[in-house]
């Protein structure tokens, strides 16, 4: 029992220094075990030794059983005390005492108690068997390289089959193909048989062709000696040409010149024009009588057959002086021109025809429509929208665009703006705005350093044919200020300003004009008892009636001539300010009622036009550069 446990001590100790020291080495001599098992797999694999036998490799033995035994003997008792590795089997006691006395390879055995140099043996054995593994493992990676590569050959090898296929198929369909060589040499040999068939007659063709020749050459001689005779012919026409273009150049020295004599007679009409219109006077003033709603003539308004520029406004009043008759007094008035209720809309136009002409000519033109509500100013200005009701605007633009037309022949080109403004309580409304209510902006009227009257921030539209300016009149009737008071269903509360500029030039003279044609419909004068406005309606009321105040101050104070003219009193008289007392060509419409009941209204009408008729101004003059 002694000696055994005394055989026992060394073995613990050994124990403590294996497990303490050298535990490293142990693991990596257990990790050994499936690297074995690994390669016996290979080895027996019958594929990979046919994969080694095909590329020359020399392939690894496996390890035989007593190498293994003999680790297994040489370990002793130190790799037992250290604990058995995974799948390794501890051994009996007396076995490991048997082994004990082995020495290391190549000398003498170790005592048992030299535990130190056994653990040394074995680490030397087991860096050994690491070399091994890592030179088996390095053998391996070569072999993973020859199998790539063989498969990489057996891949090209397969693709170059495939290619060879191809090929082999390509020179069969080539078979074939060749195959029917030999029926398109019998074809081919057909055609040239019907070929040498058919140059035969093409030579005897070329015999014919060469009788024809002989004779064509005859006949071209002829033709030479007439294409002489043609060449004298030819000289004596140029020289008839020659003189043809002497005399067109004459013709067109003359056309020249009678383009100049028109340009002349066009430029003397003009003045000629202008001459008849100042006689007529700068401001003149047309009166027309309403109809009367039943039907009938007025008693009270007279108008003599003979005359178209008188009108006589008689009343009968009750005598006062304690006589039983009746008194009848007359107001006697002269206009240049009177129409009577029977007068259409196209007559009316054509006495004015002549003043909207001016315009084109360079002349400013004005023409505004005065009256009390209900008298007809809106429909001797718009009119409707039949032909034979249109008024003065519409026809006035017709004229312009047409006229237009024709001195475009002459070499004049035109250029058209409009613009469309009302004034409604004193306060200035583009009509051609189409934003937004709440952001329509403000305007206020501008004199610039030429004496020309503008409006701020209002829409100026190019317009090209009469059908866009009838658009745009059509728009600004939309956006009107219209309200029903007792005297007219649709009344205009406002002033409506309708303004044409008109920009030509003759580049071949190398005359522009400038010149803009402004069309007014006022709004009706009335009065507090007969209209009975309330609300909105009387404060609309008051300010047309200021406004046409202002303008018969205006007329009164150019009447007689003052120096000071307070244009700036009303935004009427100050927009039209170049209409009655500028450069301008003024004719004003007096609309007057056929009614009884309209009889003071009518008088203070027919007394405000006469003023206007007496006023004058300055001669207008072209504006022309």
């Amino acid at each position: 029992m002694n000696k055994e446990n005394h055989s026992r001590l060394p073995v613990m100790s050994g124990k403590r220094v294996l497990s303490a020291s050298s535990s490293e080495s142990i693991n990596s001599c257990s990790d050994q075990q499936p690297a074995q098992k690994k390669m016996r797999r290979v080895d027996s694999d019958p594929k990979m030794r046919q994969t080694a036998s095909a590329t020359g490799t020399k392939w690894p033995l496996p390890p035989k059983r007593a190498v293994a035994a003999k680790l297994i003997r040489h370990t002793g008792a130190a790799t037992i005390a250290a604990g058995p590795s995974r799948g390794f089997q501890k051994p009996p006691i007396a076995s490991v005492a048997k082994a004990a006395p082995i020495a290391a390879v190549g000398g003498s055995r170790r005592p048992a108690w030299d535990l130190k140099g056994k653990v040394t043996d074995m680490e030397g054995k087991i860096s050994n068997y690491q070399r091994k593994v890592k030179t088996v493992a390095q053998e391996n990676e070569s072999l993973k390289e020859s199998v790539a590569k063989s498969r990489q050959k057996e891949a090209q090898m397969t693709s170059d089959l495939q290619e060879l296929h191809t090929q082999l198929s390509q020179y069969e369909l080539e078979l074939a193909a060749l195959s029917g060589v030999k029926e398109q040499l019998a074809i081919v040999s057909s055609e040239k048989a019907s070929l040498e068939k058919n140059l035969c007659n093409l030579t005897d063709e070329h015999k014919v062709l060469l009788g024809l020749r002989e004779s064509l050459e005859a006949e071209l001689h002829s033709v030479q000696t007439q294409l002489s005779v043609q060449a004298s012919t030819l000289s004596r026409c140029q020289t008839t040409l020659r003189e043809t273009q002497d005399t067109v150049r004459n013709l067109e020295e003359t056309v020249a010149r009678q383009t100049d004599e028109i340009h002349c007679g066009e430029m003397e009409r003009r003045e000629l024009h202008n001459t008849i219109q100042e006689l007529k006077g700068n401001i003149r003033v047309f009166c027309r009588v309403r109809p009367l709603q039943a039907g009938g003539q007025s008693d009270h308004i007279q108008l003599p057959a003979h005359d178209n520029q008188a009108l006589t406004l008689a009343k009968t009043e009750e005598s006062h002086i304690g006589r039983s008759g009746d008194t009848q007094k007359s107001y006697n008035f002269s206009f240049d021109r009177v129409f009577g209720p029977s007068i259409p809309q196209k007559d009316v136009f054509e006495e004015i025809s002549l003043l909207v002409q001016s315009a084109l000519d360079g002349y400013n033109v004005c023409c505004f429509a005065y009256g009390q509500t209900g008298s007809g100013k809106t429909y001797t200005m718009e009119g409707g929208e039949m032909e034979d009701m249109r008024g003065v605007i519409p026809r006035a633009v017709q004229q312009i665009f047409q006229a237009s037309k024709k001195l475009r022949e002459q070499g004049w080109k035109f250029t058209f703006t409009a613009s469309f403004v009302e004034i409604y309580n004193e306060t200035l409304r583009d009509l051609l705005y189409t934003g937004k209510a709440n952001k329509r902006p403000e305007h206020e009227i501008r004199k610039s350093a030429n004496n020309e009257v503008t409006v701020t921030n209002l829409t100026y539209q190019k317009v090209n044919s009469e059908d866009e300016v009838c658009n745009l009149i059509a728009l600004a009737n939309q956006n009107r200020s219209t309200a029903r008071t007792n005297m007219n269903d649709h009344s205009s509360r406002s002033h409506s300003v309708f303004q044409l500029d008109i920009e030509g030039e003759n580049s071949g003279r190398d005359v522009k004009c400038k010149s803009s044609l402004c069309l007014v419909d006022l709004a009706g004068s009335e009065r507090v008892q007969k209209s009975q406005s309330q609300g909105d309606r009387f404060k609309e009321m008051t300010a047309i009636n200021g406004s046409l105040t202002n303008l018969g101050i205006v007329i009164a104070a150019l009447a007689n001539k003052e120096s000071y003219i307070p244009y700036r009193n009303s935004k009427l008289t100050y927009l039209l300010q170049s209409c009655l007392g500028g450069n301008s060509k003024t004719l004003m419409f007096v609309n007057i009622s056929p009614e009884a009941d309209s009889f003071p209204e009518t008088l203070n009408s027919l007394r405000f036009a006469s003023k206007v008729n007496d006023c004058v101004i300055g001669t207008a003059s072209a504006n022309r550069k």
